[in-house]
C-alpha cells in the first residue's frame, strides 16, 4: 500500500543550513595548503561535484589521490567546524519543514557524530524520524549508497520518496532507488545546471515542498 504522502528526505548543507560561504571559506583554506588558486561562491557553484576529490583535481590541475584528498578533506573541515557558529538556517527552513504532512528524515554526507548535536543545537531534531550522516573518517563520496542505507533503516520504500537537496548528486541519489528529487538553487550548485538536469527546480524550500506535493 503507497503512503498518502511521500516520504520526504532532506539534504543538509547548502539545503536546510544555509553554510554557503563557509563552505566556500573552508574549500578556499585547503587550496591554499597546496598553493592552488581560491575560488569565487559562483566559481563553486557553477565547478562543485562529487566525488569532491575530482572537484579538487580540476581546480589545482594536479591528481588528487586518497591521501592527498584525505589532507584536503582534513583542512577543510577543521576549518567549517571554526565557522560553523556563523551559520543559520535557511530563512523558510522551519516554515517548510512544517508544511510537510507526511514523514520526513534527514541525510547528510557530513560526519554523523557532529551532524546529530548540529541539528539539536538548531532545534531540529524532533522533527525528522531519523537522521544520519556520514559515517566514515574521511567525506566526499557520492550520495546514493548512504541514502539506500537510510531508507532501508526506516523501512521505506525508494519509490516513496521525494529528496530535496542542492546537487545534482542529491537527485542521481533519488533516482538510484527509484525515487524523485527537487533541487534548491540556494545552495552549492549554479541555478542553471539544476535547470538543464530535468528535474524540478525551486528558489525556496517552500516551493520545494509545493513541488514535492506534485510528484
Amino acid at each position: 500500500m503507497t503512503p498518502a504522502h511521500p516520504h520526504l528526505v532532506w539534504d543538509w548543507n547548502g539545503t536546510l543550513l544555509n553554510d554557503l560561504d563557509l563552505v566556500v571559506a573552508s574549500t578556499n583554506a585547503a587550496f591554499a595548503s597546496v598553493g592552488g588558486p581560491a575560488v569565487t561562491a559562483d566559481e563553486h557553484r557553477v565547478r562543485f561535484r562529487r566525488p569532491i576529490a575530482d572537484y579538487y583535481a580540476e581546480v589545482l590541475g594536479q591528481a588528487v589521490d586518497d591521501e592527498a584528498f584525505g589532507r584536503l578533506d582534513k583542512i577543510f573541515h577543521d576549518a567549517y567546524r571554526d565557522g560553523l557558529t556563523t551559520c543559520a538556517l535557511a530563512h523558510d527552513a522551519v516554515e517548510a519543514m512544517s508544511s510537510w504532512p507526511g514523514g520526513q528524515s534527514l541525510l547528510s554526507m557530513w560526519f554523523h557524530d557532529e551532524l546529530v548535536p548540529a541539528v539539536h543545537t538548531y532545534g531540529l531534531t524532533g522533527r525528522f524520524l531519523r537522521v544520519d550522516g556520514l559515517r566514515a573518517t574521511v567525506g566526499g563520496d557520492r550520495k546514493a549508497e548512504s541514502l539506500a542505507r537510510h531508507l532501508a533503516e526506516l523501512g521505506v520504500d525508494g519509490r516513496d520518496v521525494v529528496l530535496i537537496g542542492d546537487s545534482l548528486d542529491d537527485a542521481d541519489a533519488a533516482l538510484s532507488v527509484g525515487g524523485r528529487a527537487v533541487l534548491y538553487t540556494g545552495g552549492f550548485t549554479d541555478p542553471a545546471r539544476l535547470k538543464s538536469s530535468g528535474h524540478p527546480v525551486a528558489d525556496t524550500l517552500t516551493e520545494a515542498v509545493t513541488l514535492a506535493h506534485t510528484l
